[in-house]
């Protein structure tokens, strides 16, 4: 059976902190729906009705896209541990681009890492959680670095240069390109 709470709560915010990957669901009129996994230290609980998570570039920008044209995001976690648990964040929310005014307040809460693209802030709305019972156990091993790999590789001016040209969704929706590199930290 599912709950539906106003807000995080403790108990939401140490599952959350626990899992190692998270699930990312977005749509807009007359377009795919957009569903992204999403790894590394990419997610934070900014306050109860407040979450953020760091995007990298990667074969597109859908989840930009759709935020622009419609706002709405859901979040997934799964405990493939125990207890078992599924826990959705449903909120609005929007991409902060480095360029853009309140990136250092949500980036200070980051280590950027190479392909860093954009920071989307999201204002919960409502939080589900429902059992879980038909997620299976799965042992997490380790993190893929190929992506990480991939951008710190990449010629800087060629990066941003390459980014400035995906200004359009699959669907042809329009995204704001990220006008720098991150080199790391």
């Amino acid at each position: 059976m599912a709950d539906f709470f106003d807000a995080l709560n403790d108990k939401h915010i140490a599952m959350i902190g626990k899992q190692p990957v998270f699930f990312v669901a977005t749509a807009a009129e007359d377009a795919r729906i957009n569903l992204s996994p999403k790894g590394y230290d990419a997610f934070r609980v900014i306050a109860p009705d407040r979450v953020a998570y760091l995007d990298l570039g990667g074969s597109g920008n859908e989840t930009h896209a759709h935020l622009a044209a419609d706002g709405r995001i859901t979040i997934m976690f799964c405990n493939f541990d125990r207890p078992a648990l599924i826990l959705r964040i449903y909120g609005q929310g929007r991409a902060v681009l480095p360029q853009d005014a309140g990136w250092a307040e949500l980036a200070d809460r980051f280590e950027l890492i190479p392909g860093t693209r954009q920071i989307f802030d999201i204002a919960v709305e409502s939080v589900q959680t429902s059992c879980g019972w038909g997620v299976p156990f799965m042992d997490y091993r380790e993190e893929r670095h190929t992506l990480k790999k991939a951008h710190a590789q990449s010629d800087p001016q060629e990066w941003v240069a390459k980014m400035q040209t995906r200004t359009q969704s699959i669907d042809g929706l329009p995204t704001r390109p990220t006008d720098r590199f991150f080199e790391g930290e």
